[in-house]
């Protein structure tokens, strides 16, 4: 879904009270800090080591938000995902350290035939209660989040799957109603997560409130708008975490978040902002951690509303805007200039798509061919982002260059997702973060005519030709074929110009100089198990 299911945000506010808070916080922050270097591999200093090998510890996460709910069935945020996937949830498959599908519940798997899929569990696997993981429970998960009575948001994702056969206790089957071949892909996110029988059968009909699943941390507590503790699962049938005890502390400032850091009162702060950057490399305590998302930011066109129902005046748009430009002013360098709407770790991305090229003359002539020789005004809306709010500023000025004028409304949050899911809008700057590393997730949501509106595409684009396209690369059992059928797909899209894609997402962190191994997946999820806190 759109960033109100896969993006951090940085919700900045541009009010002079604010403003000068953040300016007495980055003083602090300059008197105690100097000189550090940008790194993927991150090492930081803790308070709560309990010795010098960094195998004991309780790790300190502040974190811009809190999350919705810690029911994977029913999170609508990467946030909240990031708290419980891969640490009290697992999947019958997951995702490695180079993205690709490995085992995980499940030892092995196959395809019987088209609509078929067979798992063969692990065997001495149990939940934290200490109940036995099996096919049975398996088949209850994914039975819960198929009940309509439940309701759940994350039905529509296993919409495919018309039944879950127990062949044996350690033999499950997914039967199909038609070929998919993303369902990997789909099982290795958190919606693949396998819950325990008893907590299903606890909130029969309810969101789960206490998460019980068979990873390496199980659930303490949540304090709403506070805190959420996970501790070390003693009997975790795998490799079990160097950390004691995991807290996930809501630390809505940004400037806080990042000196905590520097005070030892934290860990790992993220989000980190990209004008927050040049803070943290010149910390003694703190490095920036950095990494490619398999998502992308861009420009958006409501394409029911004039005038950009005119692939003339999409076109027009798309020649008129300098990226280079954009790249290097809003956003500092960071991130590189994307080419379609999802990053090149994602299965299915095309890296012969050419987007427009800067044509400043193209654009007039295009314009004028539409009917709008002397352009016309529209209104932009973008979050309360000081990023976003720098690339409208930008946008803003260059399209005044064809006579576009552009009123750029700024709003909070929610109130921009209602608003572009709703089709109230003309432009948006949005993103789309790919939980599951694989076109379908892009080009279904955000593309296919059934997706309209909040289930992902907010352009209101249809094309007939590219669905039929989607549709069939969903089927393709081939990967080759698959590859050659969403490329086709991007090539349409680009070609009705039905977005200006921007910039690849970079995952961003603040992380204390003895930590090491912290890292953020592609799809966005914070990957702490072999996570060890040294002493200096």
């Amino acid at each position: 879904m759109i960033e109100t299911i896969y993006l951090y945000h940085t919700l900045g506010g541009i009010g002079l009270r604010r403003k000068i808070k953040e300016l007495g916080l980055l003083l602090f922050i300059f008197v105690v800090i100097s000189g550090c270097s940008t790194s993927n591999n991150v090492t930081l200093e803790s308070n709560d080591s309990k010795n010098g090998n960094g195998n004991e510890g309780t790790l300190i996460i502040a974190r811009q938000s809190d999350v919705d709910n810690l029911d994977h069935h029913f999170m609508s945020t990467i946030n909240a995902a990031s708290v419980t996937h891969g640490k009290v949830y697992e999947g019958l498959v997951a995702r490695d350290k180079n993205e690709n599908i490995v085992p995980l519940l499940a030892e092995s798997w196959e395809q019987v035939n088209d609509t078929t899929w067979e798992f063969h569990l692990q065997h001495g696997v149990t939940f934290h209660d200490g109940t036995p993981f099996n096919a049975d429970a398996v088949k209850e998960t994914f039975e819960r989040v198929l009940d309509p009575d439940l309701g759940a948001p994350k039905a529509s994702a296993f919409e495919m799957v018309e039944e879950i056969k127990v062949l044996d206790d350690y033999t499950v089957q997914f039967i199909l109603s038609e070929p998919f071949s993303p369902l990997l892909s789909i099982l290795a996110s958190h919606e693949g997560g396998i819950i325990n029988p008893k907590t299903i059968e606890k909130y029969k009909g309810e969101v789960i409130k206490e998460p019980n699943g068979t990873g390496p941390f199980t659930f303490e507590s949540w304090t709403p708008g506070q805190a959420i503790i996970l501790n070390k699962n003693q009997n975790y049938w795998g490799n079990p975490p160097h950390i004691d005890r995991v807290e996930f502390k809501v630390v809505p400032e940004e400037t806080t978040r990042v000196s905590m850091i520097e005070t030892g009162e934290a860990h790992i702060a993220e989000p980190l902002s990209i004008h927050m950057i040049e803070t943290v490399e010149t910390s003694k305590k703190g490095n920036v951690y950095r990494s490619e998302g398999f998502g992308t930011e861009y420009l958006g066109f409501n394409m029911q509303a004039l005038p950009f129902n005119d692939v003339q005046v999409r076109k027009a748009i798309s020649h008129a805007i300098e990226m280079d430009a954009i790249i290097d002013g809003a956003f500092n360098k960071i991130g590189h200039r994307a080419n379609s709407l999802m990053g090149s770790k994602v299965f299915g991305y095309h890296e012969d798509l050419k987007a427009y090229e800067y044509n400043l003359n193209e654009a007039k002539r295009l314009l004028s061919a539409a009917g709008y020789a002397n352009g016309f005004e529209a209104t932009l809306l973008t979050m309360d982002n000081k990023e976003r709010i720098n690339l409208a500023e930008i946008l803003q000025s260059q399209l005044m260059g064809i006579g576009i004028k552009l009123n750029i409304q700024v709003l909070e949050y929610g109130s921009f997702v209602e608003q572009v899911n709703k089709g109230d809008s003309q432009l948006f700057l949005i993103s789309w973060r790919n939980a599951t590393g694989d076109a379908d997730y892009n080009q279904y949501n955000l593309f296919h005519s059934s997706s309209h509106g909040a289930t992902g595409n907010t352009l209101f684009y249809s094309n007939n030709e590219v669905d039929e396209l989607i549709e069939l690369a969903r089927a393709e059992t081939d990967q080759e074929k698959r590859l050659e059928l969403y490329a086709k797909a991007q090539e349409i899209e680009m070609e009705d110009a039905a977005y200006v894609p921007v910039r690849v997402i970079e995952n961003l962190a603040a992380v204390a100089k003895n930590v090491d191994h912290f890292s953020i997946s592609a799809a966005g999820y914070l990957e702490i198990n072999d996570i060890l806190i040294n002493k200096d």
